[in-house]
């Protein structure tokens, strides 16, 4: 078997669209298209590795078999099977007769005359074919090598052909170029190059015309410039917002929190100091009612002062005295002394006194 001539390729969007018009019979819209695309390759694979060759001859469809010849349509080509057009051909003859190898072979075989020895995968040539359907006598007009039609038949032919000539004529002359589909034609991939010729074209028409091209791009851009500013303007406040929003809720929640603990203090010390001396239980470090049991002298006298109005010199004196008293070393171990844990004694000694003088540095400050 002879190498194929069709290899595996991209077939673009234009041939699938003669191979569609080929598959339907659409002749008229075959011409039409094949006269608009004189560049487009009609020699490719479609289904089955067949070309529209292939595939006219399949249909008997004499016309369009000679306009892809005249468009340069390879006889040569093979299917998927070996099969060239030409076996294509010789089978529908055998199958019709005549008037089919008339219509079929006899272009084929005149356009590409080796194509008649080429040989398929099972090894038989359209020769092969036809040599059995002479010899079955299937086709009354094949003779010696192959035999012409009759004068009618011949006769029959000539006028179809002129007819559809003249039909083809006609429909240009109403109509003009036949629309593809009778819809809008498929828009072709601009390249680069078309592009930027546009471009410049578009470019030059408004500097000749003094449409003010550059004074046009500039308000864009000063208008695109504002656009810009307003919305990062816009977002700024956005995130100042937020941001308020935030700290007024860290806020909220550290006021409630520092209220927590001084409502929680002042219950300890009522609970704890309310009680008469030796009542209860030993009072270990943390039974204490510290006003943070976890914190600094610091963050304890925070909490004490929590609350108190220090633009009243006179009702914040006044408190700081209460809390001296309630701190105040003697008068401590006199309320808790015998109750406090001996293990923790002494400790709770040095933050009585340590806190104690806190509070007496810090009204001393006010004095």
């Amino acid at each position: 078997m002879g190498l194929r001539a069709l290899t595996i390729t991209m077939v673009s969007r234009k041939q699938e669209k003669l191979l569609r018009y080929v598959e339907e019979g659409s002749v008229l819209k075959l011409k039409s298209y094949l006269r608009k695309h004189r560049g487009l390759s009609v020699t490719f694979a479609g289904r089955k590795g067949r070309s529209p060759l292939h595939v006219a001859c399949a249909r008997r469809d004499e016309v369009a078999v000679r306009l892809l010849l005249k468009h340069g349509a390879d006889p040569l080509t093979q299917d998927h099977k070996g099969n060239t057009p030409l076996h294509l051909a010789a089978r529908e003859a055998v199958k019709k007769g005549g008037r089919v190898f008339e219509d079929l072979v006899v272009p084929l075989r005149k356009c590409c005359p080796a194509a008649m020895d080429v040989l398929n995968e099972d090894g038989v040539s359209a020769r092969d074919v036809l040599r059995s359907m002479k010899q079955h006598q299937q086709c009354p007009g094949f003779a010696a090598e192959e035999q012409i039609d009759t004068a009618k038949d011949r006769a029959d032919r000539e006028w179809h052909h002129k007819l559809f000539a003249e039909c083809e004529d006609e429909f240009y002359q109403k109509c003009g170029r036949y629309e593809e589909d009778f819809s809008l034609p498929d828009p072709e991939p601009q390249t680069y190059d078309d592009w930027a010729d546009c471009l410049a074209k578009e470019y030059a028409a408004k500097r000749a015309a003094g449409t003010g091209y550059r004074g046009t791009a500039a308000r864009a851009a000063e208008e695109e410039r504002q656009r810009k500013e307003k919305e990062r303007r816009e977002f700024q406040e956005r995130l100042e917002a937020e941001h308020r929003r935030y700290l007024e809720r860290a806020g909220r929640k550290a006021e409630e929190l520092a209220h927590g603990r001084k409502r929680r203090y002042e219950r300890g010390c009522a609970d704890v100091f309310g009680r008469a001396a030796g009542s209860g239980g030993q009072l270990t470090y943390g039974d204490i009612p510290w006003p943070a049991p976890q914190g600094t002298v610091e963050e304890m006298v925070t909490v004490i002062l929590h609350g108190v109005e220090q633009s009243e010199p006179t009702s914040y004196r006044r408190y700081l005295r209460q809390q001296q008293a309630v701190w105040h070393p003697d008068r401590f171990a006199q309320r808790c002394g015998e109750r406090l844990a001996q293990g923790d004694r002494q400790r709770i000694l040095d933050m009585v006194t340590a806190l104690s003088q806190a509070l007496n540095k810090l009204s001393e400050s006010v004095r």
